[in-house]
């Protein structure tokens, strides 16, 4: 089969590569669309060193459909249209043991510890497929996985219906959030970035949103402004790798000061530089930090809300490039971020 093989940090090379094998529990999928996500643009680069071993195939965002079968296999057949959640857990570390999967001491990924959906086929356990029915179609599955994130750090964070948000970050996670966090409140959404394309795209497609440019003006103040000094219950920091601003706070510190008293923080980016905190801003309002990593069992709900059409995942789509031209999506990523939002691999072309 042909594939995208990470051979070494930043070149990938398309090759001819055996076709995977699969056990009795698994399936053999023919992959259809597959997302460049932000943490496989860190294996590009080999954030990840070591622990991504090359050469080696990435992609944990991808759909499908199934083209052969485990013996043991009870619940799909050939020609189901499926999505993998690419999680793998060890069942014994004390998470575990408390069932909180995403916090399992060895998680690993497909995609990301062995080889995953950059190709035209993988293979994928019977407990991870995810069937997708008609009213999605092929590119929309591709994007369960990374919708379904932003469901889970809705629930990581305890969203209501009656709750105020403000996402610090309008990149493909930030978007993914504004996405789940409307499914659950008409609220009032501040959306915060330095990256005008972004914001205008969510002030576009969802109501009651309010964009702020940092780099253009005080976020603080005009979430104040406009919750009468209030201030939101909930912050999300999906930005990770932040950009000095002058006289602006970092994302987190951005979060902190956004809530009100007994608030809550739900940090997601990820980024290795350390960020200064002043945790008496964080005491003195008895304020929650909670983190959010991957998804854990979130992928029915985003299929249930994409299939009621109350999800837009068109509009995370930027451009499509074929299989043959990975390398080349890769770098558009890495010197125009602020030209593309979603960039979909189309294995087929």
């Amino acid at each position: 089969m042909k594939a995208a093989v990470l051979t070494k940090y930043r070149k990938i090379e398309i090759q001819d590569v055996p076709t995977p094998t699969y056990s009795d529990s698994e399936v053999l999928i023919k992959v259809k669309y597959a997302g460049i996500c932000g943490s496989d643009q860190h294996i590009f680069n080999g954030d990840f060193h070591p622990r991504t071993k090359l050469p080696m195939i990435p992609g944990h965002e991808f759909s499908g459909t199934i083209t052969e079968i485990g013996k043991n296999v009870k619940n799909y057949k050939k020609g189901d249209r499926v999505t993998v959640d690419p999680i793998i857990w060890c069942g014994y570390c004390p998470a575990c043991k408390l069932k909180h999967y995403p916090a399992c001491t060895t998680l690993k990924l497909i995609g990301v510890d062995m080889n995953g959906g950059f190709a035209e086929y993988v293979s994928a356990d019977e407990s991870m497929l995810y069937k997708i029915d008609d009213k999605i179609s092929d590119k929309e599955a591709s994007l369960i996985e990374v919708l379904s994130i932003g469901f889970h750090a809705c629930n990581r964070a305890g969203l209501k219906e009656s709750d105020t948000v403000v996402i610090w970050g309008a990149g493909r996670i930030g978007h993914c959030i504004l996405q789940a966090v409307r499914t659950i409140t008409k609220k009032t959404i501040f959306i915060v970035d330095i990256i005008d394309s972004r914001l205008n795209l969510a002030k576009k497609h969802f109501n009651n949103i309010i964009t702020i440019n940092s780099k253009k003006e005080n976020a603080i103040e005009i979430i104040k402004d406009k919750t009468n000094n209030r201030g939101v219950d909930i912050a999300f920091e999906s930005v990770g790798h932040s950009t000095h601003i002058p006289n602006s706070p970092n994302p987190i510190q951005g979060c902190i000061l956004s809530i009100h008293g007994a608030g809550v923080v739900c940090v997601l980016g990820l980024a290795d530089d350390p960020v200064p905190i002043i945790f008496k801003e964080l005491i003195w309002r008895e304020a929650k930090i909670i983190a959010s990593r991957v998804t854990h069992g979130e992928f029915s709900k985003t299929i249930q809300q994409m299939s009621k059409k109350n999800l837009k995942p068109d509009i995370l789509i930027s451009k499509e490039f074929a299989l043959n031209d990975t390398q080349e999506a890769f770098e558009k990523l890495e010197k125009e971020p602020e030209k593309y939002l979603k960039i979909l691999l189309n294995i087929s072309k």
